[in-house]
């Protein structure tokens, strides 16, 4: 099975998500719980089902329970979502997007955050990226 994509999602699967991976796991009360303006109960439930229909949620059974986590790990997700990101609004450029992230940023970035963003750029520039 291929990894699911993370731009499928709808906002409120979105929001499952995000819960699931801040608390890594969690029964369909405790996602209900963290949600904003949430929905019934049983609609958590239909969502965590589609998430698992569509191979972004697992659960396990405890007792009475079943208990939800993520199947992939929150980094290869955020490289999936800014992948999508690139390509949607920025034509594929990553230049583009870098340089709205640094303009859109609500602070400067500090010495030792430029440092490192440097830094990784020439690592990237050295392996070919």
């Amino acid at each position: 099975m291929t990894r699911p994509e993370s731009h499928s999602l709808s906002r409120r699967e979105r929001q499952i998500m995000d819960v699931l991976y801040r608390l890594q796991r969690a029964t369909a009360a405790n996602v209900q719980e963290e949600l904003p303006s949430p929905p019934s109960y049983s609609a958590v439930r239909a969502l965590l089902r589609i998430l698992e229909d569509k191979g972004h949620v697992r659960h396990v059974v405890d007792g009475p329970r079943y208990v939800y986590e993520p199947v992939a790990e929150l980094e290869a997700e955020r490289e999936s979502a800014v992948r999508h990101l690139v390509r949607t609004f920025f034509d594929g450029s990553t230049e583009d997007a870098v340089v709205a992230l640094l303009d859109s940023a609500d602070q400067k970035l500090s010495r030792r955050q430029f440092d490192e963003l440097t830094r990784r750029i020439g690592a990237a520039r050295s392996e070919g990226r």
